[in-house]
């Protein structure tokens, strides 16, 4: 066949496989090659003897006991993870030591060197595919880290490096190779799943210290997450080698686009941080806006306070609406409201029993509060159809529609004055007939 006329990435692909073969041939017929195959295998077999020995030591060494929840607990289960890369980097240990042998004596070690770099292969392979845990760190490995290993172990990563590093891309009056990229995207992936983690460890750790009050500890947790995403994205420029001068143009971008498009954005953040310094809205306050927007914060983001109803809904409030309407906060973490239930009885009842007899029985509720005021029955007014009460209590929460305070008030208010045979009118009108028209 005339390779000549062929295409030039044929003629390529021929030439690769020219040298494949002469490559095969040579370690086919060489001694020092069937030498170092056999250092090889005796490399592999001396590491699957050990680390079957040592596989069964260390996971009792490493296993606590489940009750157990502490940092040394959780550091020996994290290292527990990590037993099956025992064999492929024993393997790949021993057979270094055999390529240091061979070289010294055959004065090569391609052979077995191959061999090193499928045993590392192996040993990325079983950590992408069950070491890792992590969605994006299995992407990453995936994707990246599995083909940069494969591409290692055929020997051809500087070949395919030193191509990247050629290719430059054009942008504009910047340019960059595609090795720096691909690198940019490895390291700013670690770097900044390295900062998320940090940043739940450190939100873990700060929610768990009680004696913070609830304002403080968001506080806090959002100043490390700024700290902790600020210094990620530093050591991330560090290592790209992108000076922060070079920044400059950047800022001045975005400090134009907070002034026009991205005003709601900025004056949202600033309210959600003087909501957290002042503590005057956190997490657990039952709040209710101007807008009729009402329910439980059970979130705080750096843009919005999230509320949940009685009935499940969130309702997403921006932070600013927090500083600029009115807010009423009927909660401080489960501090009493008060709260009343209206009834009325009938003009034939002797009204002047009736404040006795429903704050006794109201008192007897277990959810009601003598402090810092028990039961208050009070006359408001002489209907149409009969004489309005409200009796006024306490209690410890808020009457959003799960604990339902006021229901259960009306039912022993209904029942007490059962007891004590007074009516509770309902809505009647009496017409007065003063004779018929005549002819009628």
């Amino acid at each position: 066949m005339d390779w000549e006329n062929q295409p030039e990435i044929v003629q390529q692909a021929y030439g690769y496989a020219l040298q494949g073969w002469e490559l095969a041939r040579e370690w086919l017929l060489s001694p020092a090659a069937w030498s170092q195959f056999a250092l090889l295998v005796v490399a592999y077999l001396a590491a699957w003897i050990v680390a079957r020995k040592l596989k069964p030591l260390l996971r009792g060494w490493l296993t606590p006991p489940e009750s157990q929840e502490h940092v040394i607990a959780r550091a020996r289960r994290f290292l527990l993870l990590f037993v099956p890369l025992i064999l492929p980097l024993l393997a790949y240990g021993l057979t270094g030591i055999g390529e240091n042998i061979t070289r010294s004596v055959f004065g090569s070690g391609e052979v077995i060197a191959f061999g090193k770099r499928i045993f590392l292969f192996l040993a990325v392979r079983i950590l992408v595919h069950r070491i890792l845990q992590d969605s994006f760190l299995k992407l990453l490995g995936k994707y990246i880290l599995i083909p940069v290993a494969a591409i290692y172990a055929l020997g051809l990563l500087d070949e395919l490096s030193a191509w990247l590093e050629s290719t430059v891309v054009p942008l504009g009056n910047m340019s960059f190779d595609l090795l720096w990229l691909i690198k940019a995207v490895i390291v700013g992936g670690v770097i900044f799943w390295v900062g998320r983690w940090s940043n739940e460890q450190s939100a873990g750790f700060i929610e768990q210290q009680k004696e913070m009050r609830p304002a403080t500890r968001q506080l806090a947790v959002k100043a490390a997450e700024i700290a902790i995403f600020g210094v990620a994205f530093l050591v991330l420029m560090n290592i790209l080698g992108i000076s922060l001068t070079s920044l400059a143009v950047l800022g001045g971008a975005i400090g134009v686009g907070l002034g026009f498009g991205l005003q709601k954005i900025a004056a949202n953040f600033i309210s959600g941080v003087i909501l957290l310094l002042e503590g005057q809205a956190t997490v657990g306050d039952y709040v209710e806006l101007d807008g009729g927007e009402a329910g439980t914060i059970v979130k705080t983001t750096a843009r919005a306070m999230i509320l949940e109803t009685f009935d499940g809904r969130w309702i997403v409030v921006p932070n600013e609406d927090f500083i600029t309407t009115r807010v009423v906060n009927y909660s401080d973490a489960g501090s009493a409201n008060r709260y009343e239930a209206p009834f009325s009885v009938s003009y034939d009842t002797d009204i002047n029993l009736v404040p006795k007899i429903v704050e006794q029985a109201v008192s007897k509720l277990d959810f009601v509060l003598q402090e810092p005021d028990g039961p208050d029955c009070e006359l408001r007014a002489f209907a149409d159809s009969g004489v309005e009460f409200a009796v006024e209590f306490w209690v410890n929460g808020i009457d959003d529609g799960k604990n339902k305070f006021t229901p259960q008030v009306l039912f022993t208010i209904w029942n007490a004055l059962k007891e004590h045979d007074i009516e509770i009118p309902y809505p009647q009108r009496v017409l007065h007939h003063k004779g018929l028209p005549p002819g009628a």
